[in-house]
């Protein structure tokens, strides 16, 4: 069951990266987060007061540690993903999503002095090689003119892997539904200021012109979907497993996008993109087994 969870939280996440190039071509990056930000906060915030008998109170100790997810989630992950995406290509940004795995061992290296075992790494290996073929196939490159947006989502996919390995002792404690609100909420207060402190350059006509259902649509969509059930499932399987286990199954994004890309468009799939998928799959099973 929780595999199948997994990959509806990477279906989603996959989803992520066409809706947010598109969103961002009507409207500037930092009101897509502000906007994003506020329907999640609006979804959590309604669960939390039909659950508000069953939720636990926040101890004091574990302030600081939600403030630090808060900061890590929106005004960092989501604020250099919606932005970068704006200036690179979906297949970089998923590229640099499957690079979230590598991150996360060497997070567990660093602060958990964890070793995750040759089978575990070498699965991340592999799932990162069937990856990259994937998207070297979907046409990512790594083009001057992309420079900027390609370095954003890949300090995107950095505080990923930081959000995965610090929010798990919260998700044990407080459950996972509850933790990810939690940082939601946080995350909100804690972006708001930056938001009014960064010069936006576009009026959001898009929000009220004749595009407006299809604007408002996808940022609902990235809002309640993407962020409210895809971070939720996340911390999910972090309460069920391990961090290395769940960050691996990243390495199906590529994958997973570059479907909805074909579905969306049409084309039909290279054997190149079929060998790289099949990599990719085969990595994630030998970091399951591992």
């Amino acid at each position: 069951m929780i595999y199948l969870l997994l990959l509806l939280q990477q279906l989603i996440s996959s989803s992520t990266h066409l809706v947010a190039k598109n969103v961002t071509i009507t409207l500037h990056p930092t009101t897509v987060v502000l906007i994003r930000g506020l329907f999640t906060c609006v979804a959590f915030g309604i669960y939390v007061l039909i659950r508000r008998s069953k939720v636990r109170t926040i101890d004091r100790e574990d302030i600081p540690r939600l403030l630090l997810l808060g900061l890590i989630n929106m005004p960092i992950n989501q604020l250099l993903f919606i932005w970068g995406v704006k200036y690179t290509t979906a297949p970089n940004a998923s590229l640099a999503y499957a690079l979230t795995p590598a991150f996360v061992v060497i997070l567990l290296l660093m602060f958990r002095k964890e070793h995750p075992g040759w089978k575990r790494l070498l699965g991340v290996v592999v799932a990162f090689v069937g990856a990259a073929i994937v998207l070297v196939d979907r046409g990512a490159v790594l083009s001057s003119e992309q420079t900027l947006g390609n370095v954003m989502v890949l300090g995107a996919s950095m505080s990923w892997a930081g959000f995965t390995v610090l929010g798990r002792p919260m998700v044990a404690k407080y459950g996972p539904v509850y933790a990810t609100a939690l940082t939601f909420f946080a995350g909100l207060a804690l972006y708001i200021p930056v938001w009014a402190l960064i010069p936006i350059h576009d009026p959001a006509i898009a929000l009220t012109d004749e595009t407006w259902l299809a604007t408002w649509s996808q940022l609902f969509y990235l809002g309640v979907i993407t962020s409210g059930v895809g971070y939720g499932l996340w911390y999910y399987a972090l309460n069920h497993m391990d961090a290395g286990r769940v960050a691996v199954f990243n390495n199906l994004q590529p994958i997973i996008t570059s479907v909805l890309a074909l579905i969306i468009f049409g084309t039909e799939p290279t054997p190149l993109f079929l060998v790289g998928g099949v990599i990719a799959l085969v990595g994630v099973i030998i970091t399951q087994r591992g």
